[in-house]
């Protein structure tokens, strides 16, 4: 396909051929420099995407970073043109082929496989210390130079097309590849560098073992679901320290996988040499130009990563050591400078006193669920009123409480000319429902007839607090309903209230367990508590036909609130300690 005449007419300084590739990223044009005479490959990116202003100036922001990008493992940006619909990136032009197309022509031994994860995690770990997500690692994306040096290219396109729809489809392809894509990724969850490494890690699996780490002859969805909720299958015909370190890097779970690239490069060089004995790196043929002290320090040791339970932890905002070496002669980290921290324990361990500080908050959180119980049951059956003689509904006097049909006219009498009467019905200070009438003489006293609305009756259910108002005087007593609880908002209503609370926490609960982020848990959890208090207190009043108490019902929310908040941050906790095994994944 010949170049377009916008294209053509934009970079005026290029002699501009056919077409080299297409995807979803867009197309690549090969070019030359008029004047410098450097073969240049220039991508065309996706207009339809990018013609929204909002991904047009995201995309000009990230184009500055890739084009300040300087690393021999990334494919280096040497402008980037913007005219009228037109985003074009000119970059190095890399004629080695890519690792896909060496991979599925002749193969790559092993040690080859991890030669070309070492520089393409290099590549990755200078672009996230830059502040760049690549976030479409995969073996097209892996290029050759004519000396054989492996460059990561495409980085930060991603990032803009897929920018507020992860699962956007563009050119035929889902953005972020399927096969490769992290689960947090699948998922929309936020993102960091640890998606960059889940890729990665596939990347090397399958050079590795020859096959993807799940089944991929089911479709792109059924794909994405596997990475989402299933662990991968073991790497099959790989020696244990390397595939304990790739099988550590497909880990579902983030605290379980390296966070960084870096981390998994130096687990990386110290297993290959575990496997392949010192000097592997040179035999393997695949230049590798940078590894920072860190890589270097594992392409010396005499023990894979497993094997070393003394190897320190990395705790957030540690220093991290950024002068780089080169791979050239006897590999030894220079003066002074010590092999930085992996930024999780060894596998198999976690923090001291984490499992006791697990015990502890539920023990808490049970303490507080106790404490709810018990609440809701000693709510008094009534509450204080004060006693007034001088009424009656349906002639049963308001001074005790008094039982009445809501579906049928409610008939009030007293002493005396009260003018108009109403009578309001509530529980726990949350109205429910009013009738008001003219009062009648009837003898020395009067006669209302009182019609609640007619939702009222499936409203009201239990025992309420009633008011009864009138020109002169108010007076407070307990009203009881003769309908079942259950056959009322009260009641019916707050008990499957408090079930969708509790479901809803447990699905929370469920996706910290099975390693996933959980949105909002920390405001979420004690929310949903609270929900979950107020609805079974209520629940359990109107059962047992007891007239709600705010404060009981007060204390019950925040007993709710207390146990929720302690049973998340249990579930938190216990997810961010337990690190799975590489080996047993």
């Amino acid at each position: 396909m010949s170049a377009p005449a916008e294209l053509v007419a934009a970079l005026p300084q290029y002699d501009i051929g056919e077409s080299i590739g297409e995807g979803g990223m867009g197309v690549v044009f090969a070019g030359v420099h008029r004047t410098l005479g450097r073969s240049v490959a220039i991508k065309q990116l996706p207009w339809d995407i990018l013609n929204h202003a909002a991904s047009s100036e995201l995309f000009d922001r990230e184009a500055r970073v890739l084009a300040s990008l300087d690393h021999p493992h990334i494919v280096p940006v040497y402008d980037y043109v913007r005219t009228g619909r037109e985003h074009l990136l000119v970059m190095e032009r890399l004629d080695g082929g890519t690792v896909h197309s060496r991979f599925h022509g002749g193969g790559v031994s092993g040690e080859q496989a991890c030669a070309i994860g070492l520089a393409m995690l290099a590549g990755l770990h200078a672009a996230h210390r830059a502040g760049v997500l690549h976030l479409d690692v995969k073996p097209r994306n892996l290029l050759f130079n004519l000396q054989g040096v492996v460059k990561v290219a495409d980085f930060g396109i991603a990032r803009v097309i897929s920018e507020g729809a992860t699962l956007v489809t563009h050119g035929g392809e889902i953005l972020g590849t399927p096969a490769y894509i992290a689960p947090e990724q699948a998922m929309g969850n936020a993102l960091s560098p640890a998606a960059d490494v889940y890729a990665a890690g596939t990347v090397l699996y399958e050079l590795l073992s020859r096959q993807l780490p799940f089944d991929n002859t089911r479709g792109a969805i059924s794909m994405m679901r596997q990475h989402m909720f299933t662990d991968p299958r073991p790497i099959a015909g790989v020696p244990m320290p390397i595939a304990g370190v790739v099988m550590r890097s497909l880990a579902r779970e983030l605290d379980a996988r390296y966070r960084e690239a870096e981390s998994f490069a130096a687990d990386l060089a110290a297993a290959a040499t575990a496997v392949y004995g010192p000097g592997w790196l040179e035999r393997a043929g695949v230049p590798v130009l940078h590894l920072t002290p860190r890589v270097i320090a594992g392409l010396n040791s005499a023990t894979a990563p497993e094997e070393s339970p003394t190897r320190p932890v990395r705790r957030p905002g540690t220093p991290d050591p950024t002068l780089v070496g080169t791979v050239s002669g006897p590999l030894n980290p220079p003066p002074g400078l010590s092999p930085g921290p992996d930024a999780t324990s060894g596998p198999g361990t976690s923090e001291p006193g984490a499992g006791a500080a697990v015990l502890w908050l539920r023990l808490a959180a049970a303490a507080a669920a106790i404490v709810l119980v018990v609440l809701a049951l000693l709510n008094p059956a009534r509450l204080p009123h004060e006693a007034s003689p001088t009424f009656r509904l349906g002639g049963a006097p308001v001074s005790t409480p008094v039982e009445v049909d809501l579906s049928k006219p409610l008939v009030m009498t007293g002493t005396g000319n009260p003018g108009r009467v109403t009578l309001d019905l509530s529980a726990a200070g949350i109205p429910l429902g009013s009738a008001s009438a003219e009062a009648k003489p009837d003898g020395n006293g009067f006669t209302a007839q009182l019609t609640l609305p007619g939702i009222a009756r499936w409203i009201v259910g239990g025992a309420v607090t009633a008011d009864v108002r009138t020109d002169t005087s108010t007076r407070t007593f307990t009203l009881l309903t003769s309908q079942h609880p259950l056959a009322s908002a009260l009641g019916a209503g707050s008990l499957i209230l408090a079930l969708f609370a509790l479901a809803y926490l447990e699905s929370g609960l469920r996706t910290i367990r099975n390693g996933h982020r959980w949105r909002g848990a920390a405001v979420g959890g004690p929310v949903l508590g609270i929900l979950f208090g107020a609805a079974a207190w209520l629940c359990v009043s109107v059962l047992r036909v007891h007239e709600p108490s705010p404060g009981f019902g007060a204390g019950c929310a925040v007993a709710g609130a207390v146990a929720a908040g302690l049973v998340v941050a249990a579930a938190r906790r216990r997810a961010s300690t337990v690190v799975s095994r590489p080996s047993g994944r």
